[in-house]
């Protein structure tokens, strides 16, 4: 009987730490409905919300992945690193897959979102090079 009590409780509690962790963030000035409008990038509007990301990214570390496709959407990429780490990367600039892509010019911007080897943001990078 006891361990039958044992097992209900660990299952429960591990259902509803599960089902609690994956909520949007609250992002306090960020328009993430244009964030999510502007795949790649292509639009420009998440250049508008540039500065607004940049005083609230910060927030954003120790939150789960699913917490974080929820807020921003589903990443403009994933690439996948050594250790079991990734990096969700959602573009400023237009991204090379836009039609209106300056291959000219210089990298573009992009926010990059280093998930640990536990799916956590480790680190949030708003620059023009790659991970």
């Amino acid at each position: 009987m006891y361990k039958i009590f044992i097992a209900s409780f660990r299952f429960i509690a591990f259902t509803l730490l599960i089902s609690s962790c994956s909520s949007k963030v609250d992002l306090k000035n960020v328009n993430l409905e244009n964030w999510k409008k502007d795949r790649d990038g292509c639009i420009g509007l998440r250049t508008q919300e540039l500065e607004s990301f940049r005083v609230v990214k910060n927030d954003l570390l120790g939150k789960d992945n699913q917490s974080i496709i929820k807020t921003f959407g589903r990443p403009d990429k994933v690439e996948l690193t050594d250790r079991s780490q990734s990096f969700f990367i959602y573009f400023i600039d237009p991204a090379p897959s836009c039609e209106n892509f300056d291959s000219a010019a210089e990298q573009p911007m992009k926010v990059m979102l280093r998930m640990n080897a536990y799916s956590r943001v480790s680190e949030v990078v708003i620059s023009r090079l790659d991970p």
